[in-house]
């Protein structure tokens, strides 16, 4: 078979770009985990929290746009990372990347059919997700433009649900809607609000809200197949970043409004409990009798998109490391249609063959999901040091920062800030176990990091690679 037959088809519009970033992001994180964030630190503190989160992922974002415009290629991040730092650590990222987006797919389809089960609780739940399953593959199989169109109105629906939200909130908030009249602000509900736990608190918030930012570098790996990449990159991550970051801070101050912090239904962040979401309880505050019913739709709405958006990008940098020679040639090779159609029969039958496990093994099943749990971030430490090395190699080869087609702002602090938060959200990730010197509980919890260090190291050992020098 001849691997050079076909190209990737540069059909992604603006639009599709934005919409994936903005897919990638408001999701599970926002409609259920952003309680807890408001519960551990308080409204104030779960503020900051998304705010610093925030500015994280807009350096994250300008640093991939800079890259991504000068030199927009499928694979992104972890090719740059081959350039531009060692190649080891772009065989990292992407090894780790596909490993912890392949477990993330297998999640969601099993998440899929337990929320199916609200509707339909007299139906074995896995018939739900082989049926996503099916349907992903199908998205994913058909040409890109057909990911980009389905990205875009699934991430619609979930912005509506947001508006939707916010505009019912301030409503309640006023007393023009629900039995309260002018509700007031919980913020200073309690004399420890609106900050509560201290800096600890908002350590934990990070977590959180790291979490529930993840998956804003998949604008980045769909840059490679966009029409106009200089063009749709940029516009795309800057009308993104400040779409996610209104989202989510009118999002939690209007929780914060309504909600006291000490709410015991804020401490969940179980996506199949439904009715503990903050969006349900402060649609029932409102009146609407099927407050339950819309936020189950939404949320299957969120992992659908989220487990189509991780099959794609997992298949793009499968992809890009058949080109490079990181793994078996044949992954590189693009069928008529653009479609690396060979990645995607390993990454659809990787992630299905994931998902079997949990009924042969649930507890291999479990550690699985662990080993996935900091991945992203170990991706945005990767990110922010290339974009570091990158911008360092292009001045001392004497090239005029005005000739790049974007141009990053606050250089070099963008990057330095997203990688030390990045690194404050991994080791706070459990501090308790560190205090306790709970080993389990810290194995399971950062079995992610080693893992990523052993795919680098493994590459040094067999290819003795170095460091790419700056000139």
């Amino acid at each position: 078979m001849d691997q050079n037959q076909g190209e990737m088809k540069h059909s992604l519009k603006t639009r599709h770009l934005s919409m994936i970033a903005l897919g990638g992001t408001i999701g599970t994180g926002l409609f259920i985990a952003s309680g807890s964030a408001i519960s551990t630190a308080g409204p104030g503190g779960a503020l900051v929290a998304y705010l610093v989160m925030g500015l994280v992922v807009y350096f994250i974002m300008t640093s991939l746009a800079e890259m991504g415009t000068f030199n927009p290629i499928s694979g992104s991040f972890t090719q740059y990372a081959r350039e531009y730092v060692d190649p080891a650590l772009g065989f990292a990222m992407g090894w780790n990347y596909w490993f912890c987006g392949a477990i993330s797919v297998a999640v969601e389809l099993s998440t899929v059919g337990i929320i199916m089960n609200f509707w339909f609780p007299h139906i074995a739940s896995w018939w739900f997700s082989l049926g996503a399953f099916l349907l992903i593959s199908l998205i994913n199989y058909l040409t890109v433009n057909v990911y980009g169109e389905t990205e875009f109105w699934l991430a619609f629906l979930k912005i509506a649900a947001v508006v939707i939200f916010v505009i019912v909130g301030a409503l309640v908030i006023i007393g023009k809607l629900g039995h309260q009249g002018f509700v007031g602000f919980k913020f200073f509900h309690y004399r420890d609000a609106p900050f509560v736990n201290g800096f600890l608190g908002i350590v934990s918030a990070f977590v959180v809200s790291g979490f529930s930012f993840q998956g804003t570098e998949m604008v980045g790996i769909a840059a490679g197949e966009s029409k106009d990449p200089k063009q749709s990159v940029p516009r795309a991550i800057h009308s993104t970043f400040w779409r996610i970051l209104l989202f989510y801070v009118l999002t939690i101050f209007i929780i914060a409004c309504l909600i006291p912090y000490d709410n015991k239904n804020l401490l969940s962040s179980d996506v199949t409990d439904i009715v503990t979401s903050p969006f349900t309880l402060i649609f029932h505050q409102a009146g609407l009798e099927y407050a339950a019913t819309l936020m189950n739709f939404v949320i299957l709405i969120a992992v659908l998109s989220s487990a189509n958006s991780w099959l794609y990008a997992i298949i793009r940098i499968l992809y890009s490391q058949g080109r490079s020679g990181d793994t078996w040639r044949g992954f590189g090779f693009v069928n008529r249609r653009g479609v690396p159609i060979n990645s995607f029969l390993a990454m659809a039958g990787l992630s299905f063959l994931i998902w079997l496990i949990q009924f042969v093994g649930p507890q291999a099943y479990n550690y699985l999901i662990a080993a996935s749990g900091l991945g992203g971030f170990m991706e945005w430490l990767g990110i922010a040091l290339t974009h570091y090395r990158f911008r360092r190699a292009y001045l001392k080869q004497e090239y005029q920062l005005n000739d790049l087609p974007y141009r990053a702002s606050l250089f070099p602090f963008g990057p330095i800030f997203a990688f030390i938060l990045c690194i404050i959200v991994i080791v706070g990730q459990n501090v308790n176990a560190f205090v306790t010197w709970d080993w389990q509980s810290i194995l399971i919890t950062y079995m992610s990091v080693p893992l990523f260090f052993i795919f680098m190291f493994y590459y040094k050992l067999r290819h003795h690679s170095h460091p790419i020098p700056l000139d």
